[in-house]
């Protein structure tokens, strides 16, 4: 059953260059010649990876080209590190593509009214963007996500790039910090992302842990967090603990943990893109109710690491790689 379905989806990726439906790379599948017609549906469920769309409209496909790149991300409404987090990363984007028009869009619609209220800087929303960039003459743009892992907010994303893709002559979609997972082949993101972190990570005795402070998603995508706890565990010899914010596992779980294993330093930092309110509030604040004081409660001594994925150097290199991904697609042909 297995092969069957390998090859349905083998088929499937085949066909979407003839349909303009998108087409999806780093999938891990060959083709095989036993599926002849992939119905609309198929073809859909074996969109993974980066996506891509080639239009079939005849007066767009003969448009001379000219290409841009949409970096989309949640926002923040504190500007410092935004400047050394996101604003960094499409700088990095924009270094690697000197002569491409890279455009930052959020998706924070409240994000967006508040930095224009505070700072009078318009951030477009992705809509937005992409309905200035059809006005300016784009008919080629690479999307790519400064999401952690595949969860709401990127599927945000992905909606985005479903509903206007069709209104240009050639859309890709680019995968989010966290994707693949070493599967039928694949590379390890998850692995390397948890590498990656390790420059940020203190000595750690016996007494000593990390814990390490996510988001969280009700999407089925919070199943990650227990992926990554499996590669820290391997990396760091269960001394470094994942938690998250609105999802699971949450600080309680990881609590008993810390005490099962009697430490009694512990040093907590933000899986997120930007320090913002979770890190400086919920994390690392001085309320009765943040997670420093829930910990220093708790008996343990607490230590604040409060600085942004965005600000490692490993991790921004890691998000660059996903951009050139997506352009690399955009320009195959």
């Amino acid at each position: 059953m297995k092969s069957k379905w390998k090859k349905m989806l083998i088929a499937s990726m085949a066909c979407v260059a003839l349909t303009g439906i998108s087409a999806t790379s780093f999938a891990a599948y060959s083709l095989s010649s036993e599926v002849k017609d992939a119905t609309p549906a198929l073809l859909q469920a074996s969109q993974i990876g980066v996506r891509t769309y080639n239009t079939t409209d005849p007066q767009l496909q003969k448009a001379p080209n000219k290409d841009a790149i949409l970096v989309m991300s949640f926002g923040t409404t504190f500007p410092e590190t935004r400047a050394k987090t996101i604003e960094a990363t499409v700088k990095q984007i924009q270094a690697a593509h000197p002569n491409t028009k890279v455009v930052l869009a959020f998706t924070s619609h409240i994000i967006i009214d508040r930095v224009k209220a505070n700072e009078g800087i318009s951030i477009p929303t992705p809509e937005e963007a992409l309905k200035q960039l059809k006005a300016e003459g784009y008919n080629r743009v690479a999307l790519t996500s400064l999401d952690i892992i595949p969860g709401m907010e990127y599927n945000y994303k992905t909606a985005v790039y479903d509903i206007y893709k069709t209104q240009f002559k050639k859309m890709t979609m680019g995968t989010p910090l966290m994707y693949w997972m070493g599967q039928e082949g694949q590379r390890d993101d998850v692995e390397a992302t948890m590498k990656a972190i390790g420059s940020q990570m203190p000595q750690l005795g016996k007494d000593d842990a990390v814990l390490i402070m996510a988001h969280g998603t009700p999407d089925p995508a919070n199943a990650y967090y227990s992926v990554m706890q499996d590669r820290l565990n391997a990396l760091y010899n269960g001394k470094v603990m994942i938690y998250t914010v609105e999802g699971k596992p949450n600080l309680e779980d990881v609590i008993s943990k810390l005490k099962a294993q009697n430490i009694k330093n512990v040093t907590i930092m933000p899986l997120m893109m930007v320090a913002g309110d979770h890190a400086n509030n919920d994390m690392a604040g001085d309320e009765p109710d943040s997670h420093k004081s829930i910990l220093q409660a708790e008996g343990f001594n607490v230590k604040t690491y409060i600085h942004g994925l965005g600000e490692n150097k490993d991790i921004r290199q890691l998000f660059t790689d996903r951009a050139d991904e997506a352009w690399n697609a955009l320009e195959a042909e």
